[in-house]
């Protein structure tokens, strides 16, 4: 890595939620590599101090790596992380709502509804609220770095993963939300489709079964699962642009760290911030041919 790539985000302090396996940690890596101070939480102890000792190895003396362990849809905690934070930091520019869960698999009649309900809190909720807490201090500051993560359900139907679809559709819609409402404090609110990654909930569908899943998704997995997924590198090298100043003024979008060619997008920023493009909308009958489903 070279050294203009280790002091991106050099001064500059980041709170990722998830950040103790999976795709979490390595974006939290990623902006340790970056130069950030970075404090990861997750509900499970062990695993996040694990992850704290990892990125510890890769932080400068100028750098602080800290963990604390919380359940992100509970707002007391979620505050108590934020201040935490802002104590240790100084300050905090960076928030990475990573955490998610599948949630129960199966026709949505058939489904523990106490679990469908779970998920849902887990991810919207669960990124609702980490966004709530930093906001006044971004606000104050006028600064700030929202990235969340989102997921196949926001811009496609899964059948029989309801709650994951209906909540990551839900977040993504959020977060362009909330991003119109900071527009005036520099505040940048994006979203990042990963694409399909082999992580523990590739292990969960594939524990479900097809008769849970569905034969088509199923089988989709698996030939994931062969392939290898896409590469987790992508998305924490676009979570790092995200968080760094070159992405200024990029904002409300949802973007694909496979697809899009988002390294170009500060020449267009004027463009962007006019556009609708790269936001969730609805497919008229003229977007596909058929003017006569229009008036």
């Amino acid at each position: 890595m070279s050294r203009q790539q280790v002091s991106v985000l050099s001064g500059r302090a980041a709170l990722v939620t998830g950040g103790n396996r999976g795709l979490g940690l390595e974006i939290a890596r990623a902006l340790a590599s970056a130069g950030a101070s970075v404090m990861l939480c997750a509900r499970e102890e062990e695993p996040l101090k694990v992850a704290a000792a990892t990125l510890a190895g890769l932080a400068s003396k100028e750098q602080s790596i800290c963990w604390e362990r919380c359940d992100i849809t509970d707002s007391s905690q979620v505050s108590s992380v934020v201040e935490r934070c802002i104590r240790e930091f100084g300050s905090l520019q960076i928030l990475v709502n990573n955490a998610g869960v599948y949630g129960p698999f199966g026709p949505i009649e058939e489904l523990d509804w106490a679990e469908w309900i779970k998920a849902v809190e887990i991810n919207l909720y669960g990124s609702v609220l980490p966004m709530r807490a930093v906001l006044p201090h971004f606000k104050a500051r006028r600064y700030g770095k929202i990235i969340q993560l989102s997921g196949g359900g926001a811009t496609n139907p899964l059948p029989r993963i309801s709650a994951y679809a209906a909540s990551k559709a839900a977040i993504v819609r959020f977060a362009e939300t909330v991003a119109l409402e900071c527009t005036e404090f520099k505040i940048d609110v994006n979203a990042i489709a990963p694409g399909s990654l082999n992580t523990r909930l590739l292990d969960e569908v594939l524990a479900a079964g097809p008769q849970k899943v569905g034969e088509e998704f199923y089988a989709r997995m698996i030939k994931q699962k062969g392939d290898g997924g896409a590469p987790m590198a992508h998305a924490a090298e676009l979570a790092v642009f995200l968080a760094s100043a070159a992405s200024d003024g990029i904002t409300g979008k949802l973007i694909s760290a496979l697809w899009d060619n988002w390294p170009a997008w500060p020449a267009h920023i004027e463009e962007l911030r006019r556009s609708d493009i790269y936001t969730l909308r609805r497919i008229a009958g003229r977007d596909r041919g058929a003017g006569w489903g229009d008036k």
